[in-house]
């Protein structure tokens, strides 16, 4: 375990804030690692192409990678009230929404996902126009987009925008399973072993419990990569995707995660590291 290993997860409050005790060294990983921070549909093309050896990924975007990777059951972002939303310039039905052109942040996303599963149950078509998170508000202000699926810091800021709340996914989903949604989880590969995939799942713990006992210790290096965001909206941002699934997915993290997978396509069952 010498030697140095690839890890890639996004800019996002949660994410930093779980990962700078390991990406800074307070936490120590023998060799060290190489963090790459990147959006979370690029994160999830480079898990496809098997690019990093550590990698946050949706988990609906999980489904394809799995025969490579193995998930950890630390770090992820799952949790009640923390899906995506569903948004419109005014108030509309979902069922308005068919035939017309709907924003999404990425194709592999869990929002994605989660949304192709409300329009089939609704019995609707929409076309879905692929951009980056960040660009999807925008898009729906302009009207390029009818409604559009928003994710990360948009679930508390898109009624700044003059938008409003056509649905709420996450709840949809919890209605749906009664189970916690999954948005998103730690793979890494199955090359490097199950010592190594057992070792950075106990680091990513650490990582998380030191930032836990000493929020302001990475205050700055989350306020860094959280570009302009509101520090009121930095801290709601970690107190609704950061929570104790994020230590341990538990019983039913996994069955939440292995149903989302299920809708996904995914049929393995050797999802998670053993313990």
């Amino acid at each position: 375990m010498s030697d140095t290993l690839t890890l890639g997860y996004s800019p996002c409050p949660n994410d930093t804030f779980i990962f700078h005790a390991l990406a800074s060294g307070l936490v120590d990983w023998p060799g060290g690692l190489s963090v790459t921070l990147a959006d979370v549909e690029e994160l999830n093309a480079m898990a496809g192409s098997g690019a990093l050896d550590v990698v946050k990924v949706s988990v609906a975007a999980a489904a394809g990678i799995l025969d490579d990777y193995v998930l950890l059951r630390a770090g992820g972002a799952m949790g009640y009230g923390v899906g995506p939303i569903l948004v419109a310039g005014e108030q509309r039905s979902l069922e308005s929404l068919d035939g017309g052109k709907v924003a999404i942040p990425g194709r592999r996303t869990t929002a994605n996902l989660l949304f192709g599963m409300c329009c089939r149950e609704a019995g609707i078509t929409v076309d879905t126009v692929e951009m980056v998170f960040d660009q999807v508000m925008p898009a729906v202000e302009a009207g390029a987009a009818g409604a559009g699926v928003v994710i990360h810091e948009g679930r508390f800021t898109f009624g700044e925008s003059g938008l409003v709340r056509i649905l709420d996914l996450g709840a949809w989903w919890e209605a749906y399973t009664g189970l916690p949604l999954p948005l998103g989880a730690i793979a890494v590969k199955r090359s490097l072993g199950e010592d190594v995939a057992r070792s950075m799942n106990k680091a990513i713990r650490q990582s998380l419990l030191a930032a836990r006992a000493n929020p302001g210790l990475g205050r700055e290096y989350v306020r860094k990569h959280a570009q302009e965001m509101d520090e009121a909206v930095i801290r709601r941002h970690i107190e609704t995707f950061v929570t104790d699934y994020s230590l341990d997915v538990g019983d039913a993290g996994v069955e939440a995660v292995m149903g989302l997978l299920s809708e996904a396509g995914c049929t393995r069952k050797d999802i998670f590291i053993t313990l």
